[in-house]
């Protein structure tokens, strides 16, 4: 595997390829076991991340990496052989995320800033010896009528920008993760009110980004698409991939190598065909792909469920998903496709 950012970072978005989020916290991961009654031990999040890890159709030919939790580096599977090293060998490039969440930013009720910075260039030389080639942090952009503010704006920018800085410095490929959120309070925003506040935040992070020296050739995007709130009016998939597009033509350098898009609460099947409509009808500087966490899970996490005996049902759910993103991920997705395979 090379070792220069550029190149990591183009492995990362390999045609026909993306990125399995599997960097859940304890708490998200114990409501995800609680849906299938499970008990959230350090033995069930091994057993579940291994079964996942080890399903070869989908990890040689979909995944180009995955984005590991601090616990899961570290683990070792059943028979001892190390989490990393079964990825490695079905070719999928190792990442961590770095970041400690969002806490209530001082000063500005509703919003958030993105914690984690203190140590960070300590952390990141223990995860490159750990075999994590790129990094995950997140900003959490709320929409409501009065927010964001612009002082949280440009503190979560800065906070990237520092992040991304340090990760190259490191020989880490940094994903820069700004997410408005469209599951917030109170929800109801428009698809055009999403559009403007996502402008806005990606024109200060690569502002912010420039001032930090961070180079745009060795990092990948992870953006929201453009979608209304999840309780207002949906757009339609055509409106999704259009809007999304001018977005990103209008505020991503054409340096930038990649963009992983996060599913962020949209359901499979549609964060499937958003991002399936905009390969297929636009021509764009960068790649375009997924780095899907739940839209990738769910239904591998469904057909386990927790039960030895359903390894090889979740490992043909979790292929499934996906191909069907890989598919997407050139434009080659339909929807017919989908309920035949």
């Amino acid at each position: 595997m090379s070792e220069r950012l550029e190149d990591i970072a183009i492995a990362m978005v390999a045609n026909g390829k993306g990125l399995l989020a599997a960097d859940e916290s304890s708490g998200t991961i114990k409501k995800r076991f609680d849906s299938i009654g499970l008990e959230s031990t350090a033995d069930s999040r091994r057993d579940y991340r291994e079964m996942l890890f080890r399903s070869d159709d989908a990890m040689k030919n979909y995944i180009s990496g995955v984005i590991l939790y601090d616990e899961t580096i570290r683990q070792n599977a059943k028979d001892g052989t190390s989490l990393v090293k079964i990825m490695q060998a079905a070719g999928c490039i190792p990442g961590i995320k770095v970041d400690a969440g969002a806490k209530p930013l001082a000063g500005f009720p509703g919003e958030t800033i993105t914690e984690g910075l203190d140590g960070l260039r300590e952390r990141l030389a223990e995860y490159y010896k750990l075999g994590a080639r790129f990094s995950k942090w997140r900003a959490a952009i709320a929409i409501s009528d009065g927010l964001p503010t612009w002082g949280a704006v440009k503190q979560n920018a800065q906070a990237l920008a520092r992040y991304a800085a340090l990760c190259q410095e490191a020989g880490i490929v940094p994903i820069v993760e700004p997410e408005v959120l469209m599951d917030g309070t109170p929800g109801n925003h428009s698809i055009e009110r999403c559009y403007e506040v996502s402008e806005w935040v990606l024109k200060t992070v690569f502002d912010e980004l420039y001032d930090a020296r961070v180079v745009l050739e060795g990092m990948i995007l992870k953006p929201n698409m453009v979608v209304a709130g999840q309780k207002a009016q949906k757009a339609s998939v055509e409106q999704v991939a259009e809007q999304t597009v001018r977005l990103l033509k209008s505020t991503v350098p054409s340096a930038v190598p990649g963009i992983a898009f996060l599913s962020g609460g949209q359901t499979e099947e549609e964060a499937t065909a958003h991002l399936s409509a905009m390969n297929a009808n636009y021509t764009m500087p960068w790649k375009l792909t997924f780095s899907y966490g739940r839209a990738l899970q769910s239904a591998a996490l469904n057909a386990w469920n927790g039960k030895s005996e359903n390894v090889a049902a979740g490992q043909r759910a979790f292929a499934h998903r996906a191909k069907m993103n890989g598919l997407a991920a050139t434009g080659g997705w339909k929807k017919d496709l989908e309920k035949a395979a």
